[in-house]
C-alpha cells in the first residue's frame, strides 16, 4: 500500500475491536476513504484527535483503493470551537456532513467536498447556520439531478416570471402558472442568489428571518418531495429549532 497525505473531514466513525476505530474521511481528492485507526481511543494515542468524528486536517495514511486504509497521523487545521459550543451548530454540522456524504455517493462529484467544506468554515466563522445550509442544499440539487431553472421560465423562457413552481422545476410566468402560490420578488431573488453565489467568498448575510424561513420551507418542501435522499440528522434539527 502506498503512503498518501489528504486534506479532509471526518464525517463518520464506528468501534472496532477494542481500542480502535474505523474511520469514514471525506477527503478533498479522493472522495470518501474508509481507514482503520489502530489503538486510537488510548488517551495516549496520536491518532486520538485525528479520529474524532469531524476532525478537519490532513490525514497520513497507507491507501488501499479497493478496502480499508490504515491511519498513520493527522494534522489538525481547524478544531471547529465555535461550532461546537452550540448545539444547533454542531446539528447542522452534522447534517451537512450526512447530506454531503449522500450527495457524493449519487454524484460521484469532485466538486461536493469544496462546497461542504467552505460552507463548514463559513458556520464556524460565525455566519447563519441556516442560510449556509440553504445555499449548499440549493447548490447540491444539480448533483442529485433535481436542479430547479432560476433564471427564465421553465417551460417557455420568458424572464417575466411570477412565481415557483416546484413541481415544474423552476420559475413560471404568468402564462404558465396553474395554482402555484406568488412568492415575493425578494424570495425569488434570492433563491437565484443563494443558488449562484461563491459560498467561499461570503461575508455577511443581512437577510430578513421571515424570508429565510420562507426560503427554507421551500427547500425542505422540494427535497422532500423530488430528492429521494432521507437524512435521519434533518429531523433532529428540526425538532431542535422547535
Amino acid at each position: 500500500m502506498e503512503v498518501i497525505s489528504v486534506d479532509g473531514i471526518v464525517v463518520s466513525t464506528t468501534p472496532f475491536k477494542e481500542n480502535s476505530k474505523i474511520v469514514n474521511i471525506f477527503t478533498k481528492d479522493k472522495g470518501i476513504i474508509g481507514c482503520v485507526s489502530k489503538g486510537c481511543k488510548s488517551l495516549k494515542s496520536k491518532l486520538r484527535l485525528p479520529s474524532e468524528k469531524f476532525a478537519y486536517g490532513t490525514f497520513h495514511m497507507y491507501y488501499k483503493e479497493n478496502g480499508l486504509s490504515t491511519l498513520i497521523d493527522g494534522d489538525i487545521k481547524d478544531y471547529f470551537i465555535n461550532i461546537k459550543s452550540d448545539i444547533i451548530k454542531i446539528s447542522y454540522l452534522t447534517y451537512i456532513c450526512e447530506l454531503s456524504t449522500n450527495v457524493y455517493k449519487e454524484s460521484n462529484s469532485e466538486e461536493v467536498y469544496p462546497l461542504m467544506e467552505s460552507a463548514i468554515l463559513k458556520i464556524e466563522e460565525g455566519l447563519n447556520p441556516k442560510i449556509i445550509t440553504n445555499i449548499l442544499e440549493l447548490q447540491y440539487l444539480e448533483f442529485l439531478g433535481i436542479n430547479l431553472d432560476l433564471d427564465d421560465c421553465v417551460k417557455c423562457g420568458s424572464s417575466k416570471v411570477v412565481t415557483l413552481s416546484l413541481s415544474k422545476g423552476g420559475y413560471v410566468c404568468a402564462e404558465h402558472r396553474t395554482n402555484e402560490p406568488i412568492i415575493s420578488e425578494k424570495v425569488m431573488k434570492l433563491l437565484r442568489l443563494y443558488y449562484y453565489v461563491d459560498i467561499s467568498k461570503i461575508i455577511n448575510l443581512d437577510i430578513d428571518v421571515d424570508v429565510s424561513n420562507q426560503i427554507n420551507h421551500i427547500i425542505e418542501e422540494y427535497y422532500d418531495e423530488y430528492s429521494g435522499v432521507y437524512i435521519k440528522s434533518k429531523k433532529m434539527l428540526k425538532d431542535l429549532e422547535g
